[in-house]
């Protein structure tokens, strides 16, 4: 028996989570029977284009996910959902989001793959947004009210039309993940002379990851040994197209903590584009795991995972090198984070994925600064994290040294002065002298 069926049959009593993908065209009203327990709606993949007027009976509604539907405006209802603090319509048909038509508790939206010219000035009303996705849109600013959004930490504005980025955005007390390629005020990235790999070359193996953009593959190149094999998907993704993730990848160039681009796949049977890489060695992991519905923006690390010092500090060390080269190259990561980051046994660690990176050289200095200081924020974060569970060892005077400098580098690269932060450069020597002296 399906949810749906279940549902009308009265098996879902006292349910605080229910996912319908079943054609639905209407909303089913069932529902209502489960005011007093839901919390979480997801009745995305479905037909649907309105809410009922009653929807705001739903009070203890917390998330709500409506993608891959047919709404063409944002439910003004929505707005009186008490507790609704998570909303998602990505790939509908929305052009209009109507002034005051979302809940004061707004702490993420998601509007990506739609069709809207402009946000509203209620926008800024929106005190505790933290996450905002609006990549693939038509929207060629923001409006200025949302510069009292202070809780901001992830903005995604890919693949929009912007002819630029607005100051008030850049210097947004907490904003540390940033994308915006594919606009106009983005240059496209030099496409890197690379080597072109036909896909007779290649036999293809399994599955070694997948993300939004793509899948990677295990592959052996000819007689050149085995290598991973990144295929986009071709879309429009919640970072921006594949087509900047695959440029960036290639314009970043060689670096110990990047993994390596060896070439331009050409071919492709269903003529998909790629990019081989070199494979990374099977005992690297990722360092954390993606942030969840309740942490939002931040990284989750298992119970009892802990860092000896010096392997916090080589980790912190290799990425802040990693960013300063990036940020040398005019290119912004836009998703520095710990689950981005690969890590082995003897805490050699790879920066990965440039879903969400964007090229800023063509900008002013002041303004390529500032994108460059608002992912040292993010960076910050990175340093929060570890030093929450890095694990004492000898408590000797040197080690206490050491823990002091990184926490002033931390509360350095997070202060809401956003003009006030070190560059990736700064931070990388900073940290190199205090690894030789741990």
């Amino acid at each position: 028996m399906d949810t749906l069926a279940k549902l009308k049959a009265g098996l879902l009593t006292g349910a605080s989570r229910v996912q319908i993908a079943s054609g639905l065209t209407e909303f089913p009203r069932e529902l209502f029977n489960l005011t007093d327990s839901l919390e979480i709606i997801d009745l995305s993949g479905n037909q649907l284009s309105t809410l009922p007027d009653d929807f705001d009976r739903f009070t203890k509604l917390r998330i709500l996910f409506l993608s891959n539907n047919n709404f063409e405006t944002v439910p003004q209802v929505l707005a009186a959902c008490p507790a609704l603090s998570m909303i998602g319509f990505k790939s509908n048909r929305i052009s209009q989001v109507p002034e005051d038509a979302l809940p004061e508790a707004l702490r993420w939206l998601i509007l990506t793959d739609n069709q809207i010219h402009k946000l509203p000035d209620s926008m800024g009303k929106h005190m505790q947004l933290q996450k905002l996705m609006l990549a693939g849109n038509l929207l060629t600013s923001l409006p200025e009210s949302m510069s009292q959004c202070k809780n901001l930490e992830l903005v995604r504005i890919s693949a929009n039309k912007f002819t630029d980025l607005p100051m008030w955005l850049l210097h947004l007390p907490k904003l540390s993940w940033l994308a915006f390629a594919g606009n106009p005020c983005s240059q496209s990235l030099h496409d890197h002379s690379l080597p072109e790999i036909h896909w007779d070359e290649l036999e293809v193996g399994g599955v070694l990851g997948q993300g939004a953009s793509g899948v990677i593959n295990k592959a052996t190149w000819s007689d050149k040994g085995n290598v991973a094999l990144k295929t986009f998907k071709g879309k429009v993704t919640s970072d921006g197209f594949p087509a900047d993730e695959m440029a960036a990848a290639i314009a970043a160039g060689k670096h110990d903590h990047l993994v390596e681009v060896i070439g331009k796949l050409k071919g492709h049977p269903e003529e998909k584009d790629g990019l081989l890489l070199s494979l990374i060695a099977d005992d690297f992991r990722n360092l954390a795991e993606p942030p969840c519905l309740d942490s939002c923006t931040r990284d989750r690390y298992t119970d009892g995972q802990t860092f000896s010092l010096k392997k916090s500090i080589n980790i912190a060390t290799a990425i802040a090198a990693a960013a300063a080269h990036l940020h040398q190259q005019g290119i912004s990561h836009g998703d520095l984070y710990g689950h981005n980051i690969l890590l082995n046994d003897d805490a050699h660690c790879l920066l990965s994925d440039f879903g969400a990176a964007s090229l800023h050289k063509h900008f002013p200095e002041t303004k390529s600064e500032a994108i460059e200081r608002l992912e040292v924020r993010a960076f910050a974060c990175l340093l929060e994290e570890l030093l929450a569970h890095i694990q004492p060892e000898d408590n000797s005077a040197s080690e206490a040294t050491a823990l002091n400098l990184l926490h002033e580098i931390r509360a350095a690269c997070a202060t809401e002065q956003t003009p006030q932060r070190p560059l990736f450069k700064d931070i990388s020597q900073t940290l190199k002298s205090i690894s030789l002296a741990a």
